[in-house]
């Protein structure tokens, strides 16, 4: 195997639906990360927070049937290995919130971060660099292209 990725929400969804901005090149950067062999992560946040996403009332027109969102995920995840949210994932994030004062919906990023660090996955492939910038002394960022 290749190096460890992480992939944020925003690019596992875009990489998905198709009426997304975006939608090739997450596809695209997904599986050039595929292709180089390299082992891709999510955690259990990431489907959470993908679930809640593609099941609000305006994400489609026709909202997808939920057996068809679970088909939809079950393909991306494919290969996709899971960090599980462990005491040592939330001992980490209490660490985050320490060194990097954050609060409210940055907390979810933070643990993103913690999820990584706990499982020696150096990389994060991100819409969200704004956010995710603070961490850049322990994790590298990959930028989603938007051209």
């Amino acid at each position: 195997m290749g190096v460890k990725v992480f992939l944020d929400t925003n690019v596992l969804i875009r990489s998905n639906y198709a009426h997304l901005p975006l939608h090739s090149q997450a596809r695209a950067l997904v599986e050039q990360q595929r292709n180089a062999k390299a082992e891709l992560w999510i955690s259990r946040q990431i489907i959470r927070e993908y679930l809640s996403q593609v099941t609000r009332d305006d994400f489609l027109t026709a909202k997808p049937a939920v057996d068809e969102i679970y088909q939809i995920l079950d393909r991306s995840l494919i290969g996709v290995k899971i960090a599980d949210e462990t005491d040592a994932v939330t001992q980490k994030l209490r660490e985050l919130l320490k060194t990097y004062p954050t609060g409210g919906r940055q907390v979810h990023d933070a643990n993103i971060v913690a999820a990584m660090l706990v499982n020696d996955v150096p990389t994060l492939i991100t819409h969200n660099i704004e956010d995710m910038k603070r961490y850049t002394p322990l994790i590298v960022l990959v930028p989603l292209p938007t051209a």
